[in-house]
């Protein structure tokens, strides 16, 4: 990239300022590693595309990266180091944390510090934490948030492969003839990768696609086939098929004499499981196994694609190995269009695998508990030790925080109390931890509570490294604006540490030249051993790493221009060149149902929401589509518990609680419920649905269970509801709120025990706000006005019910610039003109309502194409595609319930 230029010490690309440019970088959410191109121009960022030529998406973006420039505005940012609160230089604070990490060293030994870190860091900036954790400490003490989303899936492929590698690229779910998703809604997960399956399948209507899940989610619209299976019986439905191929002519016997070991006893655990058990065990019908079990039989070439619903789990590791055991057995592996695919959470997940960012790896996809390579990492690093056994895994490591073992913890670009399972147990680990230090770009949020000291990291569009996606591919994540305030990379505010901590290992000047000893590092005395090779990469000048396209590793001597497919020569990373069947037991999940929690709990991420929101909630365009955290419940147990949509739950665990509003789902399996992770509480006071889960992992993996908790559903009442709208921030004490972000500023759902006596009071105390105010009361119902020159500044519902009022009705009153007569007369009876009403949003980039959509289906518009015409619903991003079809779909299935909820409207 012309537009960056070589840097000077601990500073970011100079960028030039004159005529518009374009930068090239990565997207900031999931592991797809989806490609945007970045306009510039005065040192802003002034537009945001797909990249066309990025191999990844090809232009594809999804709602949340074509939203990207909507969330780096800086409300909300960290700007300056702070020590106890107060603001400090970065020299007081690095020398603070250098002198506190060492006096606890000195105290109390190498193991009583850790490091806690994230797949939002670039490669750059994990392979220095990682380095001077375990070769400069000496400790093991380093892991990554990644452990909640992949480290099951890292473990079964090392188990299996003898290295963590993923065999499988995007390429190849074009060209499968089956594809089986499990575990995965990667229609909203990641929908790029989605709508690629989608084309393919449109291009090959002969290419089958099963899901199976215990939910029927939007990812179900492009299914032939759909397996709702009880939740955490993965293991028995794989180890079936892996009995059926046998018994059905499915084995590959050539490929498994000379490519595989341990057939046999693998086998031999799955016998038992027939078509019948299997059927039984994991409640759903003969005739669909059959089908689903033919299919991978017959089909020459197969992949299955699984994300968190295997990996999340006390005996995930085994469910991918149950997996991958399938693959091998029918050969259906190292080749076009076959292959166990894993893809990952997290945008530079990979990176982080890729450089030990987990406690129990060191750099370079070698062995921490290997004296060789223990001999071998610190010598390429001359460093004054080595870590030599693995350090604490992420529940394990706030356990250590909570027993006082771990003195002193540096969280970076992570948010642990809202992430991490059984939320209470880690905020008191984070209370009695002596020493708590926070790296992040925003002032505020669960974890930053409890952080001793603050240090502004630079968020994306200000980050410059690389990052790896789930097929192995590297991009550049390039820097299109400077760091704001005081913000520093993360990499150079490590390396400051290090410097002052006394080690000489770290005087990088330049971010290339982290990569170019990353690089290195995976060359050296590699000999073949290990397929992470970069030494293609190692001599890179920092113009070259600049202008770094998208490439995938092994790039050596054989494979100069990267390696797209590995294995092809079924020679793997094992002692004995040949991939491991490892026998499987099948485990439930240990969270089980009770009496007293009879209920099964579920959890993952929405279409337009990521994390825990830092980013995206922070747009309006995101917050419309779900503006609240739900819980999905069947229409049977809704029934049961007396509620309707959007009434209220209570949701009880033995761990915690938390409280949602009602969303009914036919989709949902009776007795099961699904609730969303991302409301934290910036966002809700009671939606954090982490505090739901317990502290159980998969031994190996160290993987939470975060797919099955078990819980009790009450409905919940309170004697206020009060709808909040206000273009300013307002201070809000109340029993339960929820927070979503507007056009005009930000709207409040606010619930109460005992209802306020003076409802006008209260909205003049909680907004701080002077100007024109307006009340009036009728009914029981109370609704207030606030009006600043004639504009609409604050509003306020009071009901003995929830208050319904049309959002985009409200950004249109609030973006006037005048308020007439009649409308004022329409806010204080809390009318809002029908032109407004389309119901829920559905499409996110041309704000288009489900009223609407249903109106032009009724219309006749019988396909997605035919709704992208009419409404542009779908046209741009196309993350709404799958619930634009399953809106079609319900019509088709009930055209007159349909003309009836139109009616009503």
């Amino acid at each position: 990239m012309s537009d960056l230029l070589p840097t000077s010490p601990l500073t970011s690309p100079v960028i030039k300022t004159g005529e518009p440019s374009l930068i090239q970088s990565t997207c900031a959410y999931c592991g797809v590693g989806c490609g945007v191109d970045i306009g510039v121009a005065d040192g802003k960022a002034t537009s945001l595309v797909g990249s066309a030529a990025h191999p990844s998406n090809y232009g594809r973006l999804c709602v949340k990266g074509s939203n990207l420039l909507n969330t780096i505005d800086l409300t909300g940012r960290l700007l300056s180091p702070e020590i106890a609160g107060e603001q400090v230089s970065w020299d007081k604070a690095t020398d603070y944390v250098a002198e506190q990490f060492n006096d606890i060293i000195k105290k109390y030994g190498k193991d009583s510090v850790a490091f806690y870190v994230s797949g939002q860091l670039l490669t750059e900036d994990y392979y220095i934490a990682n380095k001077l954790m375990k070769g400069y400490i000496g400790s093991g003490n380093i892991d990554t948030n990644s452990r909640l989303c992949m480290s099951s899936a890292v473990s079964a492929y090392k188990r299996a492969f003898g290295e963590d590698v993923v065999p499988c690229t995007y390429q190849d779910l074009e060209e499968t003839d089956l594809l089986l998703l499990t575990g995965s809604n990667a229609a909203w997960t990641h929908p790029v990768l989605y709508q690629r399956i989608e084309r393919a399948k449109k291009i090959n209507p002969a290419m089958k696609v099963v899901v199976i899940d215990p939910r029927k989610t939007a990812t179900c619209e492009l299914a032939d086939n759909f397996i709702q299976l009880k939740p955490g019986t993965d293991a028995a439905f794989f180890n079936g098929l892996l009995h059926f191929l046998s018994e059905n002519q499915g084995l590959d016997t050539d490929y498994i004499a000379q490519h595989t070991e341990g057939f046999e006893q693998a086998l031999t655990q799955a016998t038992s499981w027939t078509v019948t058990k299997v059927a039984e065990f994991c409640q759903v019908s003969i005739e669909e196994l059959t089908t689903v079990y033919q299919l991978f039989c017959s089909s020459e070439k197969a992949i299955t694609f699984y994300s968190m619903g295997i990996n999340q789990s006390s005996s995930g590791v085994d469910k991918c190995q149950t997996i991958i055991n399938c693959h091998l057995a029918s050969g259906k592996i190292g080749k076009a269009g076959s292959g166990p695919f894993s893809i990952t959470g997290q945008p530079n997940a990979m990176g982080g695998r890729e450089v030990g960012g987990l406690a129990n790896q060191l750099a370079a996809h070698m062995d921490i508990d290997n004296p060789q390579h223990q001999d071998k990492v610190q010598r390429f690093w001359q460093s004054p030790t080595i870590a030599n056994k693995q350090g604490a895994k992420a529940i394990d490591l706030f356990d250590k925080l909570a027993s006082g073992e771990i003195k002193a913890v540096w969280i970076m670009a992570t948010n642990p109390v809202v992430s991490l399972p059984n939320r209470a147990k880690i905020t008191a680990a984070l209370k009695k931890c002596e020493l708590v230090v926070v790296s992040d770009c925003v002032e505020q949020n669960d974890t930053l509570a409890f952080a001793d000291v603050k240090l502004p990291a630079t968020p994306w569009l200000e980050k410059n490294g690389t990052v790896t996606n789930s097929e192995r591919r590297i991009s550049r994540q390039r820097n299109a604006v400077l760091p704001a305030g005081q913000a520093k990379h993360d990499w150079q505010i490590i390396q400051d540490v290090a410097t002052k901590m006394g080690f000489s290992g770290f005087d990088f000047d330049d971010v290339s030249d982290v990569f170019k000893e990353h690089a290195q590092l995976t060359q050296f005395e590699n000999d073949g051993e290990r397929l992470l090779d970069l030494s293609g990469l190692s001599q890179l000048t920092a113009k070259e790493y600049n202008e770094l396209a998208p490439i995938q590793w092994p790039v050596n001597d054989a494979n100069p221009e990267g390696c797209a497919r590995v294995y092809a020569d079924g020679k793997f990373n094992t002692p004995s060149g040949k991939a491991k069947f490892i026998p499987v037991k099948p485990q439930l999940p240990l969270q089980k149902t009770s009496a007293e929690f009879p209920f099964v709990l579920n959890s993952g991420r929405l279409r337009d929401q990521w994390h825990t929101m830092t980013r995206t909630g922070k747009t309006n365009k995101l917050s419309k589509h779900t503006d609240k955290p739900y819980l999905y419940l069947h229409p049977t147990d809704a029934k049961a518990l007396a509620v309707q949509n959007d009434d209220m739950l209570s949701i009880t665990a033995s761990t915690g609680q938390a409280i949602a509003h009602v969303k009914v789902d036919a989709k949902q399996r009776l007795g099961e419920c699904f609730m969303p992770i991302h409301w934290n509480q910036n966002y809700a006071s009671h939606g954090n649905v982490s505090d739901l889960y317990q502290s159980i992992v998969d031994p190996l993996s160290g993987q939470a269970e975060s797919k099955q908790g078990a819980v009790a559903l009450g409905k919940k009442t309170y004697k206020q509801y009060i709808s909040v709208h206000t273009t300013s921030k307002i201070t809000l004490s109340a029993d339960f709120w929820v927070k979503s972000t507007t056009a005009y500023g930000d709207s409040y759902q606010v619930a109460l025990d005992e209802p306020t006596i003076d409802a006008l009071l209260l909205c003049q105390q909680i907004s701080g706000l002077s100007g024109e105010w307006l009340t009036f009361i009728q009914d029981n119902q109370s609704y207030v006005v606030c009006l600043q020159a004639g504009k609409l500044a604050f509003l306020g519902y009071f009901s003995a019910t929830w208050p319904e009022i049309e959002q985009s009705w409200l950004e249109h009153v609030f973006g006037s610039k005048t308020l007439e007569f009649a409308t004022i007369q329409s806010l204080l009876l809390g009318i809002s003109s029908d032109e407004f009403n389309q119901g829920k949003q559905v499409c996110s980039c041309y704000s288009v309502g489900e009223k609407t959509i249903n109106e032009a289906i009724a219309q006749g518009c019988g396909s997605v194409e035919a709704l992208g015409e009419k409404l542009q619903c779908g046209t741009k991003c196309g993350s709404c595609k799958p619930e634009l079809a399953s809106l079609i779909s319900q019509y088709n299935a009930d055209p007159i319930e349909t003309a009836i909820v139109l009616a009503e409207d």
